[in-house]
């Protein structure tokens, strides 16, 4: 019988292109089976076959656990201190085996070995075809629509099958069981039964590559698409760069009479693409990236990783976009926030950040309005500046001598230590359970908890209560970002 199942074993190895070891790993779960059936209840058995005789050996297993954890299933688990008294050197997650009697080949239930050990080969078969799929390294799936799967498409590509979800499908679209379809390989989720391979037709990834594909200069590394937002089935805008001089890389992407953008637009539901010349210089690559609008100027807060773009009235709503699409997209392709004004909006923020800047010199420096509109006027508009700025440049200002300017310079740090342990101050007055608040694993950092602090937000509570443009105010984080702080602030509303 052994040297039946051997010859078993390699059979369906050279039926089914799989390594023997997988085969021989389907039979001993087909016996451990029928083993724990056998013994009835929770029991753990493992089943370990030999190679090269096919004799096998049983063995009831019990998990070791913390005393602290408590026996879950008694049947399978030993509590530490008991395992101690048995094996001196055994640590909490090993195991204890037991040999027992082995059920012989004739009496497992023929029927359920068969499915284990079937379903064993079919997993293996599966993921031999995904690891040879992925080793061609092609990110673009194209296969055919097979069938509905709770709202999901499966798509088969020759006997590899991918998952499309209508979350990743574009808007509108309809696609059918039978139709040809492309999308982009999100990636693998290994906890799905059935299709593990992700499918996307709506992320900027899917544009690229299908730009790649049209594109031969892409793959000769003439050109490099640097980013790409959607607004899928409805606008999308992608930044290009030439690594050549002789190619020109907003031409090239559009081909001949538009015939390589069309192509594009023609696979992504007639999605309008605006292909915009990527540029290391930020402001530049804002201005490019809000086209069509005509930019008349732009101020950069590198702080607030942030633009102010000022437009004119004829540009206003060209640069906004329907439902504010063209900055948003413009926001996301360069990661830049972009808030868009008129002239006049800039004129009367600056006033208001001027006058900001004008109390703050003359409350921290005990100067008069003159001497801080000096400043300002020199383009000084923090502490920081003032106290830290070379002297010599602080020199060349006609209105100060030296003495003045070195005044100055001790007063603005005099007033800078002080408000340093003014926020250390109230620093120590946010709760810890603020501190203590954690997401994806990373905790507040100290900066942010210093700016809280300033803020007047020193509990938990007091961050749940904010409103998200109040937060980005406050911290200059991003509006993601924020929204997951507050919401994390609140869940303790929702679970007490």
């Amino acid at each position: 019988m052994n040297r039946e199942m051997l010859m078993l074993v390699d059979a369906i190895s050279r039926e089914k292109t799989v390594e023997r070891d997988v085969v021989f790993g389907a039979v001993e779960a087909a016996l451990a089976s029928a083993s724990k059936k056998l013994h009835g209840g929770e029991v753990d058995m493992r089943v370990a076959v030999d190679r090269d005789t096919g004799n096998y050996e049983t063995f009831r297993r019990w998990l070791v656990v913390p005393d602290s954890a408590g026996l879950q299933n008694p049947d399978a688990e030993e509590l530490l201190s008991d395992a101690l008294d048995r094996i001196p050197d055994i640590e909490e997650g090993d195991y204890i085996e037991e040999a027992v009697d082995s059920v012989t080949i004739g009496r497992i239930g023929a029927q359920a070995a068969k499915q284990v050990i079937l379903q064993k080969i079919r997993d293996a078969e599966r993921e031999q075809l995904l690891n040879d799929f992925l080793a061609r390294g092609e990110k673009i799936f194209t296969g055919t629509v097979k069938r509905l799967d709770k709202g999901d498409l499966i798509v088969e590509s020759g006997r590899v099958e991918g998952r499309l979800k209508r979350s990743d499908m574009i808007p509108k679209e309809n696609l059918r069981s039978g139709d040809r379809v492309r999308a982009f390989l999100m990636g693998i989720d290994p906890t799905l039964r059935g299709p593990q391979i992700m499918l996307s037709r709506n992320a900027p990834g899917f544009m690229i590559e299908l730009f790649a594909q049209e594109v031969p200069e892409i793959e000769q590394g003439l050109l490099e698409i640097k980013s790409c937002a959607r607004d899928a089935g409805s606008r999308a805008k992608i930044a290009v760069v030439s690594h050549d001089r002789r190619v020109h890389p907003i031409g090239t992407c559009v081909g001949v009479r538009g015939s390589r953008v069309n192509a594009v637009t023609n696979e992504v539901a007639g999605e309008r693409v605006d292909i915009v010349l990527w540029s290391d210089d930020p402001a530049q690559f804002v201005i490019g990236a809000l086209a069509p609008a005509n930019v008349q100027s732009i101020v950069v807060d590198e702080e607030r990783h942030a633009m102010d773009v000022v437009v004119d009235e004829e540009n206003l709503a060209i640069a906004i976009g329907r439902g504010g699409q063209n900055v948003r997209l413009a926001s996301e392709l360069t990661g830049w926030r972009i808030n868009i004004m008129t002239a006049e909006e800039s004129q009367a923020k600056q006033a208001t950040e001027s006058e900001s800047v004008r109390q703050l010199f003359v409350d921290k420096l005990d100067v008069d309005a003159e001497v801080a509109d000096i400043l300002i006027a020199e383009g000084f508009s923090s502490l920081e500046e003032v106290a830290y700025v070379p002297l010599s440049e602080m020199l060349e200002i006609e209105s100060f001598d030296e003495d003045t300017v070195q005044e100055l310079r001790t007063r603005a740090k005099d007033a800078l230590l002080t408000m340093e342990i003014e926020k250390e101050e109230k620093v120590v007055e946010v709760s810890q359970d603020l501190r203590d608040l954690h997401i994806d694993g990373e905790g507040l950092t100290p900066e942010l908890i210093s700016k809280l602090a300033v803020g007047g937000v020193n509990t938990r509570d007091d961050l749940a209560d904010l409103a998200v443009d109040e937060l980005t105010e406050m911290t200059s984080i991003d509006e993601e970002r924020a929204k997951a702080l507050i919401m994390k602030a609140r869940e303790h509303w929702f679970t007490a």
